[in-house]
């Protein structure tokens, strides 16, 4: 049944990808994108022109609440990802990440529950605010701890998120991704880094060979997203989506390197080096509440989906500055 949906965040990576989707769902989807002086949407412009027409285009901040409200009104939908993600960033400008991540969070929470027409509401969680695993795999009961700025701004988020279900009854379900990775993701994170910089020069720069994460294709990753929103039972919980299979930096060039079939040398820049007590160390998804609630569970494997991105990359490789650090 077709539904009109919201979705912030859109023009980035998972929400276009999620746009997509919907769209080709037969949903009538309207974005929230903020507003630039380039009139740039962000990933949503190498979407079709058909497509793209199929798109009603919201212009605001997060930080605004009428805008907001605005862009919630007469929705049965609500997908909430817009956020400030890149952990470096969050070092440099905490504060600005508290307010897109938190306090816009609650923006969008406020106008749900004003909202006549919501069924349901879905905010964007990450894998991050478990920190470092101190049991593996990590299931939704393991502690959560803010090891960046960013992490703590996505627990606050969490928390919120939960205190209107159990307050005010308010429609909201969590989605927890690990490491989602794929096609249109840019240089900040670690596969298109690698795969990037391979394609273009003999040598790459990357920090920190050592931490493992968890790898999760963005279409299994909107999967989630789709079939979350539909299952009461994960009303009012935090649910994760992984792979289940993790796989250390180190020997995730390798695994690149024999998909490019050439090798891949690595010079350790410390610009990337994280911080030792803010680095996560290993990120393995527990996915069994997934699977229960709705039988959910990854369709690609790493070597099918690192294909994809290779191939995406290479047809787009003007689009990354592998000259500099991506934060």
């Amino acid at each position: 049944m077709s539904k009109t949906v919201l979705v912030t965040g859109a023009g980035g990576f998972i929400g276009s990808h999620l746009t997509e989707r919907l769209v080709h769902d037969g949903h009538q989807v309207r974005v929230l994108t903020r507003y630039n002086g380039r009139d740039d949407r962000g990933h949503l412009d190498s979407l079709s022109p058909d497509l793209q027409r199929s798109i009603e285009f919201h212009r605001g901040d997060l930080k605004d609440p009428e805008a907001v409200r605005k862009a919630v009104a007469d929705r049965a939908w609500v997908f909430h990802l817009g956020a400030l993600i890149a952990i470096p960033y969050s070092y440099q400008n905490p504060l600005d990440v508290v307010q897109t991540n938190v306090l816009g969070t609650s923006h969008v929470l406020d106008a749900c529950r004003a909202s006549q027409t919501l069924e349901r509401v879905v905010l964007t969680s990450t894998s991050e605010v478990y920190g470092t695993a101190r049991t593996v795999p990590i299931d939704e009961t393991h502690p959560l701890c803010g090891q960046s700025p960013y992490a703590a701004t996505k627990i606050a988020a969490d928390a919120l998120g939960e205190s209107y279900y159990r307050s005010f009854e308010l429609p909201v379900t969590i989605l927890r991704p690990f490491n989602t990775f794929g096609p249109r993701q840019s240089a900040r994170a670690i596969i298109p880094t690698i795969i990037s910089q391979a394609l273009t020069r003999p040598v790459i720069k990357l920090g920190s060979l050592d931490p493992r994460r968890d790898l999760t294709y963005v279409k299994d990753t909107v999967s989630g997203f789709v079939e979350i929103i539909q299952c009461d039972r994960a009303l009012g919980r935090a649910v994760n989506i992984g792979r289940g299979e993790d796989i250390s930096i180190g020997e995730l060039v390798e695994r690149i390197a024999s998909r490019l079939g050439t090798p891949i040398e690595v010079e350790t820049d410390r610009e990337r080096v994280r911080p030792i007590a803010s680095e996560v160390g290993r990120l393995l998804a527990g996915t069994g509440l997934a699977k229960e609630l709705w039988g959910w569970s990854p369709r690609y494997s790493l070597d099918e989906a690192l294909d994809e991105t290779i191939a995406w990359i290479r047809d787009n490789i003007n689009r990354f500055r592998v000259d500099i650090y991506t934060t």
